[in-house]
Protein backbone atom coordinates (compact mmCIF):
# COMPACT_ATOMS: atom_id res chain seq x y z
CA UNK A 1 0.00 0.00 0.00
CA UNK A 2 1.39 3.62 -1.34
CA UNK A 3 2.09 5.89 2.00
CA UNK A 4 1.39 9.55 0.88
CA UNK A 5 4.90 11.08 0.85
CA UNK A 6 3.42 14.33 2.83
CA UNK A 7 2.35 12.28 6.01
CA UNK A 8 4.11 14.01 8.80
CA UNK A 9 5.65 12.16 11.43
CA UNK A 10 2.94 11.59 13.36
CA UNK A 11 0.76 10.53 10.76
CA UNK A 12 3.53 7.40 10.22
CA UNK A 13 3.71 6.88 13.17
CA UNK A 14 -0.30 6.41 13.91
CA UNK A 15 0.32 4.29 10.27
CA UNK A 16 2.65 2.05 12.27
CA UNK A 17 0.52 1.54 14.79
CA UNK A 18 -2.45 0.61 12.50
CA UNK A 19 -0.50 -1.72 10.88
CA UNK A 20 0.72 -3.45 13.63
CA UNK A 21 -3.41 -3.92 14.78
CA UNK A 22 -4.13 -4.49 12.09
CA UNK A 23 -1.32 -7.08 11.26
CA UNK A 24 -1.34 -8.77 15.02
CA UNK A 25 -4.07 -8.04 16.55
CA UNK A 26 -2.03 -5.63 19.27
CA UNK A 27 -4.27 -4.46 22.01
CA UNK A 28 -1.46 -2.02 22.77
CA UNK A 29 -1.82 -0.81 19.34
CA UNK A 30 -5.19 -0.01 19.90
CA UNK A 31 -4.59 1.60 23.16
CA UNK A 32 -2.34 4.05 21.67
CA UNK A 33 -4.22 5.06 19.11
CA UNK A 34 -6.83 5.61 21.71
CA UNK A 35 -4.18 7.55 23.98
CA UNK A 36 -3.58 10.40 21.35
CA UNK A 37 -7.05 11.42 19.91
CA UNK A 38 -9.35 10.35 22.92
CA UNK A 39 -9.26 13.75 24.34
CA UNK A 40 -9.36 16.00 20.98
CA UNK A 41 -11.69 13.82 19.45
CA UNK A 42 -13.98 14.39 22.85
CA UNK A 43 -14.03 17.97 22.76
CA UNK A 44 -14.72 17.75 19.00
CA UNK A 45 -17.72 15.95 19.96
CA UNK A 46 -18.58 18.12 22.92
CA UNK A 47 -18.55 21.43 20.60
CA UNK A 48 -20.94 19.50 18.07
CA UNK A 49 -23.31 18.15 20.58
CA UNK A 50 -22.90 20.71 23.88
CA UNK A 51 -23.51 17.73 26.13
CA UNK A 52 -21.14 15.48 27.97
CA UNK A 53 -22.80 12.32 28.19
CA UNK A 54 -23.38 12.78 24.24
CA UNK A 55 -19.98 13.67 23.83
CA UNK A 56 -18.40 10.80 25.89
CA UNK A 57 -21.14 8.12 24.02
CA UNK A 58 -20.08 9.60 20.47
CA UNK A 59 -16.32 9.17 21.34
CA UNK A 60 -16.38 5.59 22.16
CA UNK A 61 -18.72 5.05 19.46
CA UNK A 62 -16.13 6.48 16.69
CA UNK A 63 -13.00 4.72 17.85
CA UNK A 64 -15.35 1.34 18.01
CA UNK A 65 -16.28 2.15 14.25
CA UNK A 66 -12.79 3.43 13.34
CA UNK A 67 -11.32 -0.03 14.75
CA UNK A 68 -13.89 -1.99 13.49
CA UNK A 69 -13.05 -0.71 9.73
CA UNK A 70 -9.33 -0.16 10.49
CA UNK A 71 -8.29 -2.46 7.48
CA UNK A 72 -10.46 -0.21 5.19
CA UNK A 73 -7.99 3.11 6.55
CA UNK A 74 -5.33 3.90 3.81
CA UNK A 75 -2.41 6.24 4.55
CA UNK A 76 -3.12 8.59 1.71
CA UNK A 77 -4.30 10.21 4.12
CA UNK A 78 -3.53 10.89 8.05
CA UNK A 79 -5.33 8.52 10.64
CA UNK A 80 -6.65 11.53 12.78
CA UNK A 81 -8.27 12.71 9.13
CA UNK A 82 -10.07 9.74 9.10
CA UNK A 83 -10.78 9.10 12.29
CA UNK A 84 -12.21 12.67 12.54
CA UNK A 85 -14.60 12.04 9.31
CA UNK A 86 -16.01 8.73 11.28
CA UNK A 87 -16.72 10.91 14.38
CA UNK A 88 -18.11 14.03 12.83
CA UNK A 89 -20.42 11.85 10.49
CA UNK A 90 -21.44 9.48 12.98
CA UNK A 91 -22.23 12.66 15.35
CA UNK A 92 -24.28 14.51 12.97
CA UNK A 93 -26.65 11.57 12.16
CA UNK A 94 -26.94 11.46 16.05
CA UNK A 95 -27.63 14.73 16.19
CA UNK A 96 -30.06 14.55 13.33
CA UNK A 97 -31.96 11.55 15.06
CA UNK A 98 -32.49 13.45 17.99
CA UNK A 99 -34.07 16.22 16.05
CA UNK A 100 -36.77 13.55 14.70
CA UNK A 101 -37.07 11.95 17.83
CA UNK A 102 -38.19 15.11 19.24
CA UNK A 103 -39.92 15.98 16.14
CA UNK A 104 -41.97 13.47 16.08
CA UNK A 105 -42.85 14.26 19.33
CA UNK A 106 -45.03 17.22 18.01
CA UNK A 107 -46.55 15.71 15.42
CA UNK A 108 -50.33 16.66 14.85
CA UNK A 109 -52.97 15.40 17.34
CA UNK A 110 -56.28 16.26 17.22
CA UNK A 111 -58.63 17.00 19.80
CA UNK A 112 -62.47 16.71 20.07
CA UNK A 113 -63.39 19.87 19.46
CA UNK A 114 -60.98 19.55 16.15
CA UNK A 115 -58.10 21.79 17.53
CA UNK A 116 -54.46 20.68 17.33
CA UNK A 117 -51.74 20.27 19.69
CA UNK A 118 -48.78 20.02 17.05
CA UNK A 119 -47.22 23.27 18.91
CA UNK A 120 -48.11 21.98 22.46
CA UNK A 121 -44.54 20.84 23.32
CA UNK A 122 -41.17 23.24 22.62
CA UNK A 123 -39.39 21.11 20.21
CA UNK A 124 -36.39 20.90 22.40
CA UNK A 125 -37.60 20.39 25.58
CA UNK A 126 -36.52 18.74 27.99
CA UNK A 127 -38.12 16.95 31.54
CA UNK A 128 -36.96 18.48 34.85
CA UNK A 129 -35.04 15.33 35.56
CA UNK A 130 -33.10 15.77 32.02
CA UNK A 131 -32.63 19.82 32.83
CA UNK A 132 -30.85 18.82 35.97
CA UNK A 133 -28.58 15.81 34.58
CA UNK A 134 -27.43 18.22 32.15
CA UNK A 135 -26.63 21.00 34.05
CA UNK A 136 -24.99 19.06 36.59
CA UNK A 137 -22.60 17.21 33.83
CA UNK A 138 -21.68 20.80 32.87
CA UNK A 139 -21.38 21.86 36.61
CA UNK A 140 -19.25 18.70 36.88
CA UNK A 141 -16.81 19.32 33.78
CA UNK A 142 -16.35 22.80 34.83
CA UNK A 143 -15.43 22.04 38.20
CA UNK A 144 -12.62 19.40 36.93
CA UNK A 145 -11.15 22.15 34.71
CA UNK A 146 -11.17 24.11 37.99
CA UNK A 147 -8.72 21.91 39.44
CA UNK A 148 -6.40 22.81 36.74
CA UNK A 149 -3.46 24.83 37.68
CA UNK A 150 -4.19 28.02 36.95
CA UNK A 151 -1.88 28.61 33.57
CA UNK A 152 -3.93 25.16 32.13
CA UNK A 153 -7.27 26.43 32.97
CA UNK A 154 -7.31 29.34 31.21
CA UNK A 155 -5.57 27.98 27.76
CA UNK A 156 -8.90 24.96 28.30
CA UNK A 157 -11.22 27.30 28.84
CA UNK A 158 -10.13 29.75 25.93
CA UNK A 159 -9.76 26.68 23.49
CA UNK A 160 -12.84 25.05 24.86
CA UNK A 161 -15.51 26.95 26.92
CA UNK A 162 -14.23 30.26 24.50
CA UNK A 163 -13.65 28.32 21.20
CA UNK A 164 -10.47 30.53 20.61
CA UNK A 165 -8.32 29.32 17.39
CA UNK A 166 -4.61 28.31 18.42
CA UNK A 167 -3.90 31.75 16.96
CA UNK A 168 -6.32 33.40 19.13
CA UNK A 169 -5.00 32.26 22.06
CA UNK A 170 -1.41 32.72 21.32
CA UNK A 171 -2.14 36.92 20.71
CA UNK A 172 -4.12 36.79 23.73
CA UNK A 173 -1.39 35.03 26.17
CA UNK A 174 1.36 36.75 23.94
CA UNK A 175 3.23 33.21 23.42
CA UNK A 176 4.74 31.61 20.75
CA UNK A 177 2.21 29.30 18.46
CA UNK A 178 4.69 26.24 19.24
CA UNK A 179 4.44 27.09 22.75
CA UNK A 180 0.56 26.86 22.78
CA UNK A 181 -0.06 23.86 21.42
CA UNK A 182 2.50 22.00 23.88
CA UNK A 183 0.62 23.37 26.78
CA UNK A 184 -2.59 22.80 25.28
CA UNK A 185 -1.73 19.25 24.70
CA UNK A 186 -0.17 19.03 28.23
CA UNK A 187 -3.21 20.86 29.58
CA UNK A 188 -5.15 17.83 28.18
CA UNK A 189 -3.36 15.08 29.60
CA UNK A 190 -4.04 16.74 33.40
CA UNK A 191 -7.72 17.09 32.49
CA UNK A 192 -7.95 13.46 31.21
CA UNK A 193 -6.22 12.15 34.30
CA UNK A 194 -8.25 14.29 36.60
CA UNK A 195 -11.42 12.82 34.84
CA UNK A 196 -10.21 9.77 35.00
CA UNK A 197 -9.71 10.22 39.01
CA UNK A 198 -13.18 11.57 39.19
CA UNK A 199 -14.76 8.58 37.35
CA UNK A 200 -12.91 5.84 39.37
CA UNK A 201 -14.46 7.58 42.56
CA UNK A 202 -17.60 8.13 41.31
Amino acid sequence: MEVNPKLTEKGLRDYELVKLAINTGDQNAYAELMKHYRDSLYFMMLKMTNNPQDADDLTIEAFGKAFKYLNQYTPQYAFSTWLFKIASNNCIDFIRRKKKRTFSMNESYGEDDGHELANALPSQMLDPEEKIIKKQKVKMLREVVEKLKPHYRKLIELRYFKEYSYEEIAEELQLPLGTIKAQLFRAREFLSQILKDHNEKY
